[in-house]
């Protein structure tokens, strides 16, 4: 008898326990330690938490599209007052967009190359426009793509553990994501230097350079979001009074000196010259030991990236920011055309050789007109915002 009671059962299918499961996965996604992307509604903050530990939280195609209509979404919702996006794993924030998977991508001529960049500035424009207060918490490594979204948000919190960089012009690319509006518009020609070197900047420093907006212990972080997420309501001021608090308690490295500082009047000298010929030339002529070390990191750049980046520094300067991401939109296309970018990737992330055979192999090879061809329109595969 016992049997017959039990023969309902077997009639559930395997394929509708499979959907019950999975739809029960879908309404707890946020938990999903799995999930590339975490979003997270505490209290009146929307959070955002980028989970690839292990590629330090590298911004892949999948984590850019779920990204921007999550923004939208809190954007829109009157329960939402304030979004936080953080990485995790503790080393990391963003150390940058997908790049292997870019140039396996244009290897075979996949439509990746046009629709990451597209997508990805987009979403950079989204953290630039967004209404709501948007608090980046720049803990661990934040270079290229995990800049793009946080530089251009309201708030932007380095701790001791920051390490912050543009380090494209090494692998045959650009300071994107919107680097041809935020670096011209740090302090003299700081912005410049950082661009075309990749030079690092650590811990308060980040801050000093005008990057982040406030500096706090990284251990004190999340007693920092425990605490924004339990404002009622709050307007930007009240968000801002509560990192100055964290930020005016903070005393790591208080009495050190900018690390750019003894040499800025060297910076600012060097890095106005018109041409990269003229910054290599005035590198030269300085011999210092900075000058000489920027000398030789400048030499293992790609040419064509640094003139590439030069220019749309120039001409970003007085840009808005719409118009510097549909002008580097133009400048990814180019990049993804032509051979440098899949050198530099190969040489610095693939085989690990750190030499990279670039063409053309010096500046002077570099002629305006082909520089000049990389800022042209698209037409209808111009980027729209």
């Amino acid at each position: 008898m016992a049997a017959r009671v039990l023969s309902p059962l077997p009639r559930l299918k395997p394929f509708n326990r499979l959907q019950v499961i999975l739809q029960h996965l879908k309404m707890s996604k946020h938990t999903n330690s799995t999930d590339e992307v975490v979003f997270e509604k505490k209290g009146s903050a929307g959070i955002i938490t980028l989970n690839r530990p292990k590629a330090l939280n590298a911004l892949s195609f999948s984590m850019i599209q779920q990204i921007h209509p999550q923004i939208k979404t809190w954007e829109q919702d009157p329960e939402t007052f304030l979004i936080i996006i953080k990485g995790s794993g503790g080393k990391a924030f963003c150390a940058g967009g997908d790049i292997k998977a870019i140039r396996d991508a244009g290897k075979v001529g996949d439509k990746l190359t046009q629709d990451f960049f597209r997508r990805e500035y987009i979403l950079n424009n989204a953290v630039g426009t967004c209404k709501k207060p948007y608090v980046a918490l720049i803990d661990g490594i934040t270079m290229g793509g995990g800049v793009g979204v946080s530089v251009h948000g309201h708030f932007r919190v380095a701790t001791e553990k920051t390490v912050f960089s543009m380090p494209e012009t090494a692998i045959g690319l650009f300071p994107d994501v919107g680097g041809g509006y935020f670096l011209p518009r740090l302090s003299g020609k700081i912005g410049y230097c950082l661009a075309l070197t990749g030079f690092r900047l650590k811990g308060r420093d980040v801050l000093k350079a005008g990057i982040a907006t406030h500096f706090v212990e990284s251990e004190k972080l999340p007693a920092l979001e425990k605490d924004l997420i339990a404002l009622k309501s709050p307007s930007k001021e009240n968000i801002a009074d509560i990192l100055n608090f964290y930020h005016t308690k903070c005393k790591i490295d208080q009495e050190k000196d900018f690390v750019l500082d003894e040499h800025i009047e060297k910076i600012n000298s060097i890095f106005s010259a018109n041409s990269m010929e003229e910054i290599v030339t005035k590198l030269k002529q300085d011999g210092s030991p900075f000058a000489t070390k920027q000398l030789e990191t400048i030499n293992k750049m790609s040419p064509t990236s640094l003139k590439i980046t030069l220019r749309q520094l120039r001409e970003g300067a007085s840009m808005s920011l719409q118009d510097v991401l549909k002008m580097e939109y133009r400048l990814s296309q180019a990049c993804m055309r032509g051979h440098d970018f899949f050198e530099g990737v190969r040489a610095v992330l693939i085989d690990k050789d750190q030499c990279p055979k670039w063409k053309p192999a010096t500046l002077e090879e570099v002629s305006d007109e082909f520089v000049d061809n990389c800022f042209k329109p698209l037409g209808n595969n111009d980027l729209k915002l």
